[in-house]
């Protein structure tokens, strides 16, 4: 098995956002809405591909 040489940019990603700490409701509402367009624009982007 081969040696990684840098960390996972994946699990990166993953503890940037778990180390935001939303202020109140309407920010923790907007942090999770920016996830979802992330999530819907991937969606959006690789919908040709699995035909």
């Amino acid at each position: 098995m081969s040696k990684q040489k840098s960390t996972d940019k994946n699990l990166q990603n993953v503890a940037k956002d778990l180390d935001a700490n939303p202020v109140g409701a309407h920010n923790a509402q907007q942090i999770q809405q920016k996830v979802n367009d992330h999530r819907h624009q991937d969606a959006l982007n690789h919908q040709g591909t699995n035909s």
